[in-house]
C-alpha cells in the first residue's frame, strides 16, 4: 500500500498481517481527499485506525496534527511503525484502546478536530454507535466533518446530531460526509 498524495506521495507503508484489518483502498483514499476541503493545518481524527492510511494520508496533504483510535495492539505497533517511516512521529497520537474509550478520553481533554475518520467493521452495527458518541461528545470542530466509511448494506442519513451532506459508493463501500446539525 502506498500514499497517494502530498509529501510522502508513493511512499510504502505496512498493512498489518490480521484477518481483523480491512485495508481502505488507494482509490476511496483519493476520494476522501478529493472530497473534503484542504487538510492544510487541520487537526485530524481517525477511528477504528487499522495501519494508520487514511490519517497518514491526511498528515501526507498538510494536516498539522493527526490521532489515532485502535483498539488492537499488533496493528497500532504497524501504525507507529508506519508513522515513524513517514516522519510523522512527533505530530501524531495513537491511543491503543477501544473506540469508545479513546473517544471518551479526547472528550475529557476538551480536544475538537477538523476532520474526524472512522472506519468502523462492517456490519456490525457500529456506524450508528460511533455517530452517536460523536454525536454527545464536542469532539468535532464548529465547521468539521465527519466521514464515515461502511458497508453498503449499513444506512447512514441526517440524524438528530448530524446532517448528511454527500455519500459515494465504491463497490462495496460507501462514504457518507456529514456535519454537526446546528
Amino acid at each position: 500500500m502506498r500514499i497517494t498524495g502530498g509529501r510522502t506521495r508513493g511512499r510504502k507503508i505496512y498493512v498489518p498481517k490480521s484477518d481483523k484489518i480491512r485495508v481502505t483502498s488507494d482509490r476511496v483514499r483519493e476520494s476522501i481527499f478529493n472530497i473534503l476541503p484542504s487538510m492544510n493545518g487541520a487537526l485530524f481524527l481517525d477511528i477504528f485506525a487499522g495501519s494508520g492510511s487514511v490519517g497518514i494520508e491526511a498528515l501526507s496533504r498538510g494536516s498539522a496534527r493527526a490521532t489515532f483510535i485502535e483498539k488492537e495492539t499488533l496493528h497500532a505497533r504497524v501504525l507507529e511503525k508506519n508513522l515513524k517511516l513517514c516522519g510523522f512521529e512527533e505530530s501524531c497520537e495513537v491511543i491503543i484502546l477501544p473506540a469508545e474509550n479513546g473517544i471518551r478520553i479526547l472528550s475529557g481533554r476538551r480536544q475538537q478536530f477538523d476532520i474526524v475518520f472512522a472506519d468502523p467493521p462492517y456490519d456490525r452495527g457500529l456506524v450508528s454507535e460511533t455517530l452517536g458518541m460523536l454525536g454527545k461528545c464536542n469532539l468535532i470542530a464548529e465547521e468539521g466533518a465527519v466521514v464515515m466509511e461502511h458497508s453498503f448494506r449499513e444506512t447512514v442519513a441526517d440524524s438528530e446530531d448530524f446532517v448528511l451532506t454527500d455519500q459515494r459508493r465504491y463497490g462495496d463501500t460507501v462514504l457518507s460526509f456529514l456535519q454537526l446539525r446546528m
